[in-house]
């Protein structure tokens, strides 16, 4: 935790430094050079106390402006109001800002792609590169890297590598440069510890047309794979880059605009030709093979159970629960599993007006006693071995209004919307968030974030391309994992969640949704005369499936418990 002086003297070095290279402002990104949206390295954190994990701040002589989209503008307000305005994404930089000529904002080259400073920025400001060194007092990255058998994985790596060739050639590519380390852990079969909350080993790669892959890394950390595995691999040490290319031959390079720094594409840029920003990778890791799918199925059976009987805990136990006695009880019932390795985020314990914030993470102060009648919104993973886990149940401990028993139906419509929706070949994401929202929509009420975002592979609980949102035009394949989270958040009152994941399969020729989750649904919260017929019976034949799957694990209470939830 970064303390309130500690931060005040970052902003005042920061200005000073403005000042010295005749500056108007810096801006700070959340994200470390490996553009991960969870990292040890939070320069963002440091300099506003912001925990979200997307963002970024402007610091001008006199002003400081803090970018974050709507899923954190309360928690933003609430961490950094006093210091920092908050402005909403997808708004650009203030009118104030825009008004001036010739103004000149410093950033740090390889924290910044080129389409990020397009997106946010166009050319309305003056953008100097320019590096600000941050006193590095994080946690180091640790841990060896280690290799995923076949047997996990469903494909070895030779397959994988085959086809992102026959990608290139049929581009006419000579070599393609992945900036993005969990594609480049996708494509060897590799892990490691260098984030917090992801298996990712921090890597990056180039493949060429030659049949030779340069791999750069921290070489200490490769003692405990057997490069045997990894035929024409030449391993070479971080910030190698340009020495390692200058020996190309050929001239076409591809890079990812997602992650390829603009320090990188300028190396790069110097000595070939961009022929595509385009990283294959993320299309081919989106769909899961049939091993991947079922080793994620045993994962959710195992975190399913833990997380029933948190919610059987938590319905039973009258004595007052705090926020983080919640967050500690939840954790100590995942870890009753061997195969369960830590949180694929921090986990979510909002109660009463804290769970209006979407994105809430608890501390000393602000760590809530529940009182009798609030509900609470528990969003939580799991990294298992093998596969990502991510849920959400929204609970009661008393009695609540109707208006949030109505509210709360409002919201399992629309997931059931979304779990029941009728795929096609042609499905995207846009059209299934309209259908989440309807019901939410037709009484005046929205969320401010999407239905859903793709899930990794033993890999980030956060992945692209495919999402469920109002924005997500890609096309919606078998073997596709996503989150199914529709929601109403009423601030300084109370937040409302419902977070299942689904996998896309196909019989014959139709394609649907099925639940990965197995863990029930608070009944208490439900308005049932709301509820249509089918939707009824989407309702008993989930708790149902849950029932059949996790119920041997469950003690007699539990049992009992869960069997009354199925009506």
């Amino acid at each position: 935790m970064v303390k309130i002086s500690e931060k005040i003297e970052v902003i005042e070095k920061l200005k000073k430094f403005i000042y010295k290279n005749d500056l108007d402002g810096y801006i700070i990104p959340k994200n470390d050079k490996y553009f991960t949206e969870y990292s040890n390295v939070n320069n963002l954190h440091k300099i506003s106390k912001f925990t979200g994990s997307a963002g970024f701040a402007i610091v001008l002589k006199k002003r400081n402006y803090l970018f974050v989209d709507g899923r954190y503008t309360l928690q933003a307000n609430k961490q950094c109001g006093d210091n920092f305005q908050i402005l909403e994404l997808p708004h650009m930089l203030p009118k104030n800002l825009n008004k001036l000529k010739n103004i000149k904002i410093g950033f740090d080259p390889k924290l910044f792609t080129e389409s990020t400073l397009d997106n946010y920025f166009e050319t309305k400001v003056n953008l100097i590169p320019i590096e600000f060194k941050f006193k590095e007092n994080y946690k180091k990255e640790s841990g060896f890297f280690y290799h995923l058998n076949k047997s996990v994985t469903g494909e070895n790596s030779n397959s994988k590598i085959k086809r992102v060739k026959k990608y290139l050639k049929k581009k006419k590519i000579n070599y393609l440069y992945i900036s993005a380390s969990e594609n480049v852990n996708w494509l060897l079969n590799i892990r490691g510890k260098d984030l917090p909350n992801s298996p990712i080993a921090n890597c990056k790669l180039i493949i060429t047309d030659n049949n030779k892959l340069y791999f750069f890394s921290n070489l200490r950390k490769l003692s405990n794979l057997n490069l045997n595995k990894f035929k024409n691999i030449v391993f070479c040490e971080e910030n190698t880059l340009l020495k390692v290319i200058s020996k190309f031959r050929g001239n076409k390079f591809a890079i990812d605009r997602y992650t390829c720094s603009l320090f990188e594409e300028k190396i790069i840029s110097s000595i070939f030709k961009i022929v595509s920003k385009i990283d294959p990778i993320y299309d081919l890791k989106a769909i899961k093979n049939s091993t991947e799918i079922k080793n994620t199925y045993k994962a959710h059976i195992e975190d399913g159970v833990a997380v029933t009987r948190f919610l059987y805990w938590f319905k039973n136990n009258k004595k007052i629960k705090s926020e983080k006695k919640i967050e500690k009880k939840l954790e100590e019932l995942r870890k009753l599993s061997k195969n369960y390795l830590y949180p694929s985020f921090d986990t979510i314990a909002g109660s009463g007006p804290n769970g209006a914030i979407i994105h809430y993470k608890s501390n000393n102060k602000t760590n809530r006693q529940l009182k009798r009648n609030d509900i609470l919104l528990v969003d939580s993973g799991g990294q298992y071995k093998w596969g990502t886990t991510d849920i959400t149940r929204t609970i009661c401990c008393g009695k609540i209004s109707n208006k949030i028993k109505d509210n709360f139906t409002r919201v399992l419509k629309g997931h059931i919307a979304v779990a029941t929706y009728n795929l096609n070949n042609k499905t995207i994401g846009r059209f299934i968030d309209k259908s989440a929202r309807k019901f939410l929509n037709k009484v005046g009420l929205d969320y401010a974030h999407g239905t859903g975002h793709g899930v990794g592979f033993f890999l980030n609980v956060h992945e692209g391309p495919q999402g469920i949102s109002k924005y997500n035009r890609v096309i919606l394949r078998k073997g596709m994992i996503l989150s199914n989270e529709p929601g109403y958040y009423l601030n300084n009152h109370y937040g409302i969640r419902i977070e299942n994941l689904i996998y896309i399969d196909k019989y014959k020729n139709n394609l649907f949704f099925k639940n990965f989750t197995h863990a029930p649904i608070d009944t208490d919260m439900i308005n049932f005369k709301m509820l249509n017929k089918k939707e009824k019976k989407y309702l008993f034949n989930y708790h149902l499936e849950v029932y059949s799957q996790i119920s041997k694990y469950l003690n007699k209470s539990e049992r009992k418990w869960l069997v009354n939830l199925i009506k």
